[in-house]
């Protein structure tokens, strides 16, 4: 679905994606994984439009989206998700997810004015959109909560859900386990395997976790020094010589040299 061709994006001297090219398969779970500094975020960032790259392509499906603005690619079914969640803390749960279907009649004053109906039919349709997604992801509890007072897991399920309120087609995830007790993390991940299997999402995720990768990813890329350094299964990547060197092997070599 997603190709990445020789990707560079530079800041001043600083060349944080250095060449990096890779694809994202139809219908999969992509891992992205690297050490800090190798330049994940910011190929994320440049796929979904918050950067434009200083050279080399992006293809979504044979069509070039490289530099579109993120309204664009939004439109495109192409969404991302980021670390620090980006709720709007003093609307409720439902508010949130209310809140991301484009062009609703209510948002120009001829229409609240003149077809309240229209407004009133359209906005009992996004409510019954919300409160479906509120029961996929199990926290209909606190559908009528600020969102501002949400865990951090929760937080990262609200933006998930924010992402089924759309036709969304690929997703990016960007840490999603961050800062959430192992419980919710269960959580998050059982609704992405039922978003792929039951509403054929795409998905590509950064994580750091690599027993949450090994459960939901069926390929891994593996970034350094801003270049895809190794991809594969997620036991081939864990059993890699030059990504246990440069990544996954840290500890298990200060392990071994205090044995």
């Amino acid at each position: 679905m997603i190709v990445v061709e020789n990707l560079h994006k530079h800041f001043g001297g600083v060349r944080a994606v250095n060449g990096a090219s890779l694809q994202i398969r139809t219908g999969g779970i992509t891992g992205l994984i690297g050490p800090n500094g190798a330049g994940k975020t910011t190929l994320f960032n440049v796929i979904a439009g918050h950067h434009k790259p200083t050279s080399g392509f992006v293809h979504l499906d044979g069509r070039d989206i490289t530099g579109l603005e993120p309204h664009e690619l939004f439109e495109a079914g192409l969404l991302r998700t980021f670390q620090l969640a980006h709720e709007f803390s003093t609307l409720t749960v439902r508010e949130n997810l209310m809140m991301v279907p484009d062009r609703q009649p209510g948002e120009t004053l001829l229409n609240a004015w003149f077809r309240p109906g229209k407004v009133r039919t359209r906005e009992k349709q996004v409510r019954a959109k919300a409160d479906e997604v509120l029961e996929f992801l199990e926290i209909t509890h606190v559908a009528d909560e600020l969102a501002g007072n949400l865990s951090g897991g929760q937080k990262k399920l609200l933006e998930l859900g924010r992402t089924m309120m759309v036709n969304a087609r690929v997703v990016f995830l960007d840490e999603v386990g961050a800062g959430v007790n192992r419980t919710l993390l269960k959580t998050i991940g059982d609704a992405i395997l039922r978003l792929r299997d039951e509403r054929h999402y795409t998905f590509c995720l950064i994580e750091h976790d690599m027993d949450f990768i090994s459960r939901l990813c069926d390929r891994v890329i593996c970034m350094a020094e801003g270049a895809v350094m190794a991809e594969g299964t997620a036991e081939e990547i864990k059993s890699n010589e030059e990504v246990i060197e440069a990544y996954l092997g840290t500890g298990l070599k200060k392990k071994k040299a205090g044995a």
